[in-house]
């Protein structure tokens, strides 16, 4: 099989790592930036092409597709989907899980457990905002917002003002969460392939900070979920439409809670954690499932 990463960055972690896979199985691999591509639109035969080259007989992309590329990543993949090439997570489910607050409001049509959560754009509707979610201490966090960039935590009513108001000034889109205390600063990444958690770790924040992300200095370890957090993980990535995919939860009094589910999770942080082979994981779903026009929206949405 010839395999395409849809990387910006082929000295990624993640990204060697699923090259690496790719080659171990005997299957080739071929890394993209997306940016670089360029596509042939108006045509009867679809195509894209990267360095002036046509990129042809490939047979599954991998998408690791960052935020800040969300829009341009997407449409070529979207692309390789008009062409009939499997993509492992597709255009339309990325882009779902991307904008937070459309993917909270489809985990709640669901009935996923999720923190209690405000939206708001008038500025008369601040206090309500911050009463709803149970008052201070809250989190405010940007819908732009990736890695905990964005997200900040206000002790106080009067400083969740302030912080709302300086987004709202900046013409910034954000939501208003309840703080969980039980999650005393942890929070728990499952990584979901093909409908199973292959690998699960809890993250832990560093002594004053509130946020786990392991850029910011928050620990890992290997934790063993119980049934009903391997159930919302699982539920939570095929309500968005994923194949892969890293699902963010906190354990409350009311059960786990899912805070986030990213489309491209990274793989150094839960390797190590759990000495686990996700990449060869993912390469091996691949194998089982790519066939060519099986991609269920064909470039639609």
């Amino acid at each position: 099989m010839k395999i395409l990463i849809l990387s910006r960055n082929n000295e990624l972690y993640s990204t060697k790592k699923l090259v690496e896979a790719v080659e171990k199985r005997g299957h080739t691999a071929e890394v993209v930036d997306p940016l670089l591509c360029y596509m042939d639109i108006a045509s009867k035969n679809p195509g894209v092409f990267f360095r002036k080259k046509r990129i042809d007989q490939i047979d599954a992309v991998i998408p690791r597709i960052g935020a800040s590329v969300t829009f341009y990543a997407t449409a070529v993949l979207r692309q390789f989907e008009m062409m009939g090439v499997y993509c492992v997570n597709e255009s339309v489910a990325i882009s779902r899980s991307r904008d937070k607050l459309r993917a909270l409001q489809l985990l709640s049509r669901k009935g996923v457990g999720l923190p209690r959560t405000g939206f708001a754009h008038s500025t008369q509707m601040t206090e309500p905002l911050i009463e709803l979610v149970g008052g201070a201490p809250l989190v405010i966090k940007l819908l732009e917002g990736t890695q905990g960039k964005g997200v900040v935590l206000a002790e106080t009513n009067a400083a969740a003002v302030s912080v709302i108001d300086a987004f709202r000034n900046l013409d910034a889109y954000f939501l208003v969460q309840e703080f969980v205390r039980e999650a005393k600063g942890a929070d728990i990444r499952c990584f979901v392939i093909g409908g199973k958690v292959v690998a699960s770790m809890k993250r832990s924040a560093k002594e004053g900070e509130f946020r786990s992300n392991l850029h910011l200095g928050g620990r890992s370890e290997h934790v063993k979920i119980t049934p009903e957090e391997r159930e919302t993980a699982v539920r939570a990535a095929h309500i968005m439409g994923l194949n892969v995919a890293g699902v963010d939860l906190v354990s409350s009094s009311r059960g786990p809670l899912v805070l986030e589910v990213n489309s491209s999770p990274g793989l150094e942080g839960i390797e190590k954690a759990t000495s686990k082979d996700v990449a060869g994981l993912i390469v091996e779903f691949i194998e089982k499932n790519a066939k060519p026009n099986k991609t269920r929206t064909k470039g639609k949405g």
